[in-house]
């Protein structure tokens, strides 16, 4: 007897619209943005349709109406990942908003010279780059937590470099190797040294429970794209007390109670760091995706999302010429799977595939020490989510056949 899957990916395929193309579409690449489900885009809709005006500055109906929406999805997300109140919600455009808002809030005002900050050496751009500059400004001294050859953070030598650091940043799911890190060790790692904990939870927060109280880090920043929502929406968690104490990142309209010549006084948090008109129609949307996923079930989208890439794993492992970076376990990796197929480069196979209408990632992904740590210029990424179907990775590892014969690998 076949057991059942988790989920059933046919029945969530008929409510993303892109899908009923007519044109074949192996869309494997929802690390970098998911598609979206007609509830999120009908929600969307409906906001500009009817519902549409700024938000907490008009007492007439229409603005009370709208702000009600936005503040409704502020709390939708808060209970998405266990926040203790939707005050420790602020919504920005994207992750990488996030992390450069705790960066020089944090960093810049609250951090002293010569501060040491700890990074990994599997990070996104977006949570190196704000670090640099701030260290730049700063005079912070900026150290990194080195990988296994299997992938995996190497914390043999944690605490000597956690000794003396304000802050950990590290990243929850890696977007080329796929790890998962112990995201509520390496926090209590953290607190246990005096550091603040950072999490990029870009890539776990859309595919499996995610419970920041559990974890108990102090900052946790996703994007809404990356969970079936808008573009243009992300969210920031912090801890309140935290928030309270932090300066604005940004200036304007909105964060203030107060304006004089000589000084302003802050509103209060979250609306404190939501400078200017923010995306209402996107916080909208995002709300519609939690409540979609919400009746999906993470812990199903986890179970799927782990047989989909169990099944690349061994299926691309018996490929020739293939070589897949990362854990070779599925069960701690989210789901994703980076490759090298021989020498052919990642942009010429992301080309080839898409010939069969397979979306393949191809290049550093926003990740270049990683992969100068591999020895790698560029890398071909497949990832997978809750409405892709397994035969599609067998598509893959076909075409992927295909490909050594047309670009002659021997």
């Amino acid at each position: 007897m076949v057991k059942a899957l988790p989920i059933d990916p046919y029945r969530v395929r008929k409510d993303f619209p892109i899908f009923e193309q007519e044109k074949t579409l192996v869309y494997l690449d929802s690390t970098a943005t998911s598609q979206k489900p007609r509830q999120v885009i009908e929600a969307v809709e409906r906001f500009y349709m009817s519902q549409n005006a700024n938000v907490h500055r008009g007492i007439y109906g229409l603005s009370v109406e709208a702000t009600e929406e936005y503040e409704k999805a502020r709390r939708k997300v808060a209970e998405f990942i266990n926040a203790r109140s939707p005050r420790e919600i602020v919504f920005v455009r994207n992750t990488t908003e996030a992390l450069n808002l705790v960066a020089y809030s944090l960093g810049l005002n609250n951090l002293s010279p010569n501060s040491k900050i700890v990074l990994t050496m599997m990070e996104h751009h977006s949570n190196i780059v704000p670090w640099q500059l701030v260290a730049r400004q700063k005079s912070l001294k900026l150290e990194f937590i080195p990988l296994t050859s299997d992938g995996y953070l190497d914390l043999s030598n944690l605490d000597n470099r956690l000794k003396d650091s304000s802050v950990l940043s590290f990243v929850h799911a890696s977007n080329v190797l796929g790890t998962i890190n112990d995201a509520k060790y390496l926090t209590k790692a953290a607190h246990e040294h005096g550091a603040l904990a950072v999490v990029d939870a870009a890539q776990s927060v859309p595919h499996m429970p995610v419970d920041v109280q559990d974890i108990g880090c102090d900052f946790m920043a996703f994007s809404g794209h990356k969970m079936l929502g808008p573009t243009g929406v992300g969210v920031l968690y912090g801890r309140r007390e935290l928030l309270e104490e932090m300066e604005p990142f940004m200036g304007g309209g909105e964060m203030i109670k107060e304006v004089y010549l000589d000084r302003s006084v802050w509103n209060e948090v979250p609306w404190k760091f939501e400078a200017g008109t923010p995306n209402i129609a996107g916080a909208v949307g995002l709300g519609a995706a939690v409540d979609y996923l919400k009746s999906i079930g993470l812990e199903k989208v986890r179970d799927y999302e782990h047989i989909l890439t169990a099944r690349a794993l061994e299926t691309l492992s018996e490929l020739k010429h293939v070589k897949v970076y990362g854990p070779e376990n599925p069960r701690h990796r989210c789901g994703l799977v980076a490759f090298n197929l021989g020498d052919v480069h990642p942009h010429d196979l992301a080309s080839y595939l898409d010939g069969f209408g397979i979306c393949v990632r191809a290049g550093h992904h926003c990740a270049m020490p990683t992969h100068t740590l591999l020895g790698l210029t560029a890398t071909t990424r497949a990832s997978f989510y809750l409405y892709n179907l397994p035969d599609e990775v067998d598509a893959l590892a076909d075409a992927l056949k295909k490909a050594s014969s047309f670009f002659k690998l021997t």
